[in-house]
């Protein structure tokens, strides 16, 4: 059995993180902020390669602030951990304790009435406490001011979504191998968790098993209904492989489909297909939302179809751009997309293709291969 064994830190050097903290202070700069507060989570890991190990709660923060040198602010037991942080070397390590507490700490790095972005993962108590430790100053989430902070990726980040990717497409075609009649939603979903890992993954983020009536439901959890001949089942999993999201969704039938089932599918597939044949450089992120929609609505099925048709994918599974109406954004080179649209049936069956596609400079690239058919399962 082949692995993908790119487990643990992503491939990154010194140099990395510093020019992605370049180009995020220059950002910053560009939106008018004083500066960027960067709390535990996808963006912290993404800036330094740092996971906080204390309980959660304890203040842990990035300072990021034009014309000053990057500060991050620790808990005093967590500052060897945060010393051997891939990105350590990148910023100034400051360690508060039970005395000084964090946010008089921190406030020596923030200037009176400054404007700042903060993580969306930041907990509101450490909202609050910089705002009275800090006089004058506002907080605006990260998520509103610089919603594509890593939304285009480097070579590096690329070579590991296409290793997650191949590595989904491995966890498929073993599934697809296996006896689905008699078994229950969840004991498919169990495998498809198994074979994540055994596939390389440090994290299992979806699976989603959905037979007959339950694969209408857009997030239905595995449960315990038996699947049988006729069901159309919903599959849809992925994770975390080196730090980077893997995302894929298949629909098979146990046994001959119906003629409904194969109709319904067939659009979904086209859709999708007519989607990822638009991505172009430039092209607003509504635009493939829309083309994938046209057909779907043009068969019939535009009242079942999902509220959106994809969404960035990077250190996390979902994250900005978002496919979906109005949204303006318009794709780049470097971006990563998952991508399709579903039709749910209700009280019938749900169909879905979905890939994850590299925005280059020419198109879409997908970094998914495996066979997007109504496959035939026993």
């Amino acid at each position: 059995m082949t692995k993908f064994v790119l487990r643990g830190s992503p491939p990154f050097a010194e140099h990395d993180y510093r020019s992605r903290i370049s180009r995020v202070v220059g950002q910053v700069a560009e939106a008018g902020l004083d500066g960027l507060l960067v709390a535990p989570g996808p963006d912290l890991r993404w800036l330094l390669g740092h996971r906080a190990v204390s309980a959660d709660g304890l203040f842990t923060m990035l300072v990021l602030r034009p014309g000053t040198p990057p500060v991050l602010l620790v808990p005093e037991q967590d500052r060897a951990a945060a010393k051997a942080t891939p990105g350590a070397s990148c910023c100034e390590i400051v360690a508060w304790d039970g005395e000084t507490g964090p946010y008089d700490g921190t406030a020596r790095f923030l200037p009176a009435g400054g404007r700042y972005g903060i993580s969306d993962s930041a907990w509101s108590v450490h909202v609050l406490g910089l705002q009275a430790a800090v006089p004058r100053s506002t907080y605006w989430a990260l998520g509103e001011v610089l919603p594509l902070l890593r939304a285009v990726k480097d070579e590096a980040e690329v070579g590991c979504l296409s290793a997650a990717g191949a590595a989904v497409d491995a966890v498929y075609r073993e599934i697809a191998g296996l006896r689905f009649t008699g078994k229950r939603e969840h004991e498919i979903a169990a495998a498809l968790a198994d074979l994540l890992r055994e596939f390389g993954h440090e994290r299992v983020e979806v699976t989603t098993v959905g037979a007959g009536p339950n694969g209408a439901k857009p997030h239905h959890e595995p449960g315990a209904r038996e699947i049988g001949p006729g069901d159309v089942v919903v599959l849809g999993f992925g994770g975390l492989l080196c730090g980077y999201g893997s995302a894929t969704t298949r629909t098979v039938v146990v046994g001959e489909p119906s003629a409904e089932a194969r109709v319904a599918h067939e659009v979904v597939r086209a859709a999708q297909r007519a989607a990822f044949e638009a991505v172009t450089p430039g092209l607003p992120c509504a635009e493939l939302d829309r083309v994938a929609r046209a057909v779907v609505e043009e068969a019939g099925y535009g009242p079942y179809a999902g509220r959106r048709t994809g969404h960035g994918i990077g250190v996390s599974t979902a994250e900005p751009p978002y496919l979906v109406a109005g949204e303006c954004q318009p794709l780049l080179p470097g971006m990563c997309l998952s991508l399709g649209l579903g039709i749910h049936l209700p009280d019938r069956f749900g169909a879905r293709v979905e890939d994850v596609v590299l925005v280059t400079e020419h198109g879409g690239e997908s970094l998914n291969s495996t066979n997007r058919g109504l496959l035939v399962v026993g």
